[in-house]
């Protein structure tokens, strides 16, 4: 086996060891923000989705899969990325600061009920903690998706939220398991509105 190959059967082992880790840790957790995001989806409120860099591409990514569709035929469901606007963007990091790109967003359009998912890797990061006290306070349920330690976005989370911390300091790893929980979310919500498959 040469180097290259060793590394990536490395790279695949530490991918599995945390998706196992992930899997005996954070089934409850899931569960808990499945039901979180059914009852706003049942009630006709939105989800509004926001993150940074492979963050923002997770947030596109499940709001995609719950306009459109995951693996079965539905209606679509009202989700929102609050990363996708170049222009609403920019204007807020120009006109105020960078770390509100997403809190205004939240604020202008955000109601109670609704829910706000925040993904962050280290949850440090400044602009989707300023997200989450801006869901706070419009009554706002949130599902925080993190690593590490949890960052200090587990201090501003409320009795109403939940957070789903993936076991591992490495944030490929933990973007990985990120990945594999929206397309869990996405497999629970099609459950509770059409039943199971077949």
């Amino acid at each position: 086996m040469t180097d290259i190959d060793s590394y990536i059967q490395h790279s695949f082992t530490a991918s599995i060891e945390t998706k196992a880790l992930s899997a005996s840790m954070l089934g409850e957790s899931i569960e808990l923000a499945s039901t979180l995001l059914n009852r706003a989806l049942l009630a006709g409120q939105k989800i509004l989705i926001c993150g940074n860099g492979g963050s923002a591409a997770d947030a596109q990514h499940f709001s995609a899969e719950l306009l459109n569709r995951y693996e079965r035929d539905r209606p679509g469901l009202p989700a929102m990325a609050l990363t996708t606007d170049s222009s609403t963007l920019t204007a807020i990091a120009n006109d105020y600061d960078y770390n509100q790109i997403f809190a205004k967003q939240v604020t202008a359009l955000g109601q109670p009920g609704d829910l706000l998912l925040a993904i962050s890797t280290s949850g440090q990061s400044p602009s989707v903690n300023e997200a989450v006290i801006a869901a706070n306070e419009k009554e706002m349920s949130v599902i925080a998706l993190t690593g590490r330690d949890g960052g200090t976005i587990v201090q501003l989370l409320d009795e109403n939220s939940i957070e789903i911390r993936v076991p591992s300091n490495v944030t490929a790893r933990i973007q990985e398991v990120h990945l594999l929980v929206l397309h869990i979310l996405c497999e629970l919500v099609d459950l509770q509105l059409l039943g199971p498959p077949g």
